[in-house]
């Protein structure tokens, strides 16, 4: 059923909606999911390094920029699917020790996941690995379709192999995709090829053979626009809106 501008029941032609919805789909950004009905989870980097500022050519912490995308991105994509979270980083005993599941996928998920980046101060060491691991547990993996996406700056400093675990998910889940989007990241020294060039600032995530093994996307962002650009792309839906 369609409502007409006066709020009034109109009779929608099947076939006419037959021969638009192709359309439809087509003008969706490259890359978004085909439809909503699969639920997925943010992983959200809080370790330490999202505090950096200075010697990395970065002006202010990533964490500022990083939820500044978040608000304009999710409170459109939430509307559209069913969304969870988890934070590695802060918290914990040691460095690794916490991998934090705030919430598994829910409708109008997008206020929550804000209050709690908002919230987070930035600590401890980079065990993205065990936190795409959880994510895909939360989404029963093994048994459902799924998406993930990790938003990292890059490494994995608690000694998990993510290509591994990549290869795991590949071979065992039920139709589990993980996209990865790699914000800011750094390599480990300066290496100048020439006037204009720098590998340090081009580098890629550890992680993007999760996306690579999966069927997903990597996608590296350096600035706001960027990185709301990425969120759309990996968790935005073909078929604008919800069916209930």
């Amino acid at each position: 059923m369609q409502l007409d501008k006066a709020g009034c029941a109109v009779q929608v032609d099947p076939m006419r909606m037959a021969f638009i919805l192709p359309f439809v789909v087509s003008l969706s950004p490259a890359g978004a999911s085909e439809m909503c009905t699969e639920d997925a989870m943010i992983v959200f980097d809080g370790s330490g390094s999202m505090a950096e500022m200075g010697f990395n050519t970065i002006n202010e912490p990533r964490i500022f920029e990083a939820r500044r995308a978040l608000h304009t991105a999710l409170p459109t994509i939430g509307q559209s699917r069913r969304l969870g979270l988890i934070i590695y980083g802060p918290g914990g005993e040691g460095g690794c020790g916490n991998v934090d599941v705030r919430f598994g996928p829910q409708w109008e998920a997008a206020p929550k996941i804000l209050d709690d980046v908002d919230a987070l101060e930035p600590d401890g060491d980079t065990p993205l690995t065990e936190a795409v691991a959880a994510a895909a547990d939360a989404l029963n993996y093994q048994t459902q379709p799924g998406a993930i996406v990790l938003v990292t700056d890059g490494k994995e400093t608690c000694g998990g192999d993510p290509c591994a675990l990549a290869a795991q998910l590949a071979a065992k889940g039920k139709d589990l995709t993980v996209h990865v989007i790699g914000y800011k990241v750094r390599g480990d020294q300066f290496a100048w090829e020439g006037e204009g060039h720098n590998d340090y600032n081009e580098a890629i995530s550890v992680a993007s053979c999760l996306a690579d093994r999966t069927g997903g996307q990597y996608v590296g962002a350096e600035t706001v626009d960027q990185l709301v650009g990425a969120l759309r792309v990996t968790l935005g839906c073909s078929v604008i809106g919800r069916l209930d």
